[in-house]
């Protein structure tokens, strides 16, 4: 399917279209604020945007977006790739300068390595990504500068798949030693090298004078800022502390920062790939329950919600599983038809106290895990927890800090949670692989198993035609919201502010993009 971009960027305080044209400066080190810190080291074990905004300056990918060209790709370990008649062998020329960061060789052997890890992770290392790469059936090493993927089946976003940030590239000789080296240890390929983590305060990097784009990166180093309490961020990036917070502030954030710092100040803004879900335990009851997950659902009144809630937070657009104004997302006049995305709120309420007083549960009590991360999760978690009280639902609201939280995701440790669906594009592979049966895809917190929805998933995974592809999508997501193993409630608003020093940095509508800092430089 044709893959289109819906950026709609806005710059508030926008520098002059000339000033982009400069030539780079050599030199400096950018001071970012980051507003969680990551709960490990291994790109494939995680899918928060901690991780990333940590660990990408320290990485090289396979491939990677190209954000002048969004969704475009392009090259970064690969140096150019041939694609089969069939689309089933993908045949990747990679680059012949590049070196680890202890001095060691790069080869196809480590990229095979990465890969192999990623689709089928030895015992105790967790990779979130397998789903992603199951089709891949073979990886090939014909000589130390190519790399050969042979598919069992066709996969359209294949080349999306390669160009995933999260793909962090390993050493094969650290992952023979121990496949849990990435999680130990931060070495790569990037354009920056590791210089110290200190928890609870920041990361560093210095630049990597051996990066294999010789004039790059321009800047001498970088300290991402560990800066949990908005009001502190919004302190340092006015007084200066700090030069950006790159994933996004709300827009009561923007207006301060706008007012306090003038024309010191460059924001740009974008719809976001991103959004809030709740997610149900199926493992725990009464959220085995089918008619309890829709009526918690049903009581969430999204259009209401969407008003107030994007006057205070980063949530905004109602939506269903893939991004409000993408080319696949379902419109409105169809979404209103699914449980707790009418607009007739009444009703809506109504329907929920009928379905829980014939699952038996009319005064539900449940505690609802969340993050400690303030926009948005707070004020989503405090609105979904009013909304449940008009139906007569007692919820405790208990929030914890990034490591700790996804710990209780990942183990099954919660009854219901604030989750998240954090994609990099708007294509239905990735969106959808979130949703599919828990042994097959260990993101999906409901850890339901639905055979029904992992046959939709590969059925318009192979399609070839738009519209069959779209008819699958359209099954799939009727199913997921009717079944309310994992709902959303909105989408984001991505509103980024940066220091008018901050050169070379690009926008996107996904926050985990652009974060290597290769092509960044300071104007000072």
């Amino acid at each position: 399917m044709k893959k289109l971009a819906f950026i709609g960027l806005v710059a508030a305080l926008a520098l002059p279209a000339t000033t982009n044209a400069q030539a780079p400066k050599k030199g400096g080190t950018l001071v970012y604020a980051i507003s969680a810190e990551t709960p490990t080291y291994d790109c494939s074990a995680t899918d928060t945007y901690a991780g990333l905004h940590f660990l990408a300056p320290f990485y090289s990918t396979l491939l990677k977006f190209d954000l002048a060209k969004y969704p475009g790709v392009m090259g970064d370990l690969a140096e150019s790739w041939t694609i089969s008649d069939d689309k089933k062998t993908y045949t990747f020329k990679l680059r012949q300068n590049v070196t680890w960061h202890d001095g060691s060789p790069f080869s196809s052997a480590d990229i095979k390595a990465t890969y192999d890890r990623l689709r089928n992770p030895p015992t105790g290392v967790v990779s979130t990504r397998r789903a992603t790469f199951a089709d891949i059936a073979s990886i090939d090493t014909p000589d130390a500068n190519t790399v050969v993927f042979k598919l069992s089946a066709v996969n359209p976003a294949m080349l999306e798949h390669f160009a995933s940030p999260w793909n962090c590239v390993y050493s094969a000789a650290k992952l023979k030693d121990d496949p849990q080296f990435p999680a130990k240890q931060v070495m790569g390929t990037g354009a920056f090298k590791f210089v110290e983590h200190v928890k609870g305060s920041h990361v560093a990097g210095a630049r990597n004078d051996k990066y294999f784009l010789p004039d790059r990166p321009y800047l001498d180093g970088f300290k991402g800022v560990f800066i949990l309490q908005p009001a502190a961020m919004l302190n340092a990036l006015q007084g200066g502390q700090v030069m950006a917070e790159f994933r996004s502030v709300s827009p009561a954030e923007r207006d301060r920062l706008v007012q306090g710092m003038g024309d010191k100040l460059r924001i740009e803004e974008s719809s976001w790939t991103l959004n809030i879900l709740i997610a149900f335990n199926t493992e725990k009851k009464p959220f085995d329950d089918v008619r309890v997950r829709r009526a918690l659902s049903l009581a969430l009144d999204r259009w209401g919600g969407s008003v107030g809630l994007s006057r205070t937070s980063t949530l905004r657009q109602v939506g269903g599983l893939l991004r409000p104004g993408s080319p696949m997302a379902t419109p409105e006049a169809d979404l209103v038809k699914f449980p707790g995305f009418g607009k007739d709120i009444t009703a809506n309420r109504a329907e929920a106290r009928k379905l829980l007083a014939e699952a038996g549960v009319p005064n539900l009590k449940f505690e609802l895990v969340n993050r400690t991360i303030a926009q948005p999760y707070t004020p989503a978690g405090i609105y979904v927890v009013d909304q449940w009280r008009q139906i007569g639902v007692e919820v405790q609201h208990k929030q914890m800090e990034t490591s700790p939280y996804l710990a209780a995701l990942n183990a099954g440790n919660y009854e219901v949670a604030i989750d998240f669906s954090n994609l990099f594009m708007d294509e239905p592979s990735l969106a959808l692989a979130k949703y599919v049966s828990f042994d097959k895809a260990p993101e999906n917190r409901s850890r339901a198993i639905d055979r029904e929805l992992d046959s939709l998933y590969e059925k318009q995974n192979r399609s070839t035609s738009d519209a069959e592809r779209l008819g699958f999508l359209r099954q799939f997501e009727a199913r997921m919201l009717n079944q309310a193993y994992q709902v959303p409630l909105l989408w984001w608003h991505r509103i980024v502010p940066t220091n008018k020093i901050v050169m070379g940095w690009q926008m996107s509508p996904s926050h985990n993009l652009g974060q290597d800092l290769v092509n960044v430089w300071l104007n000072q």
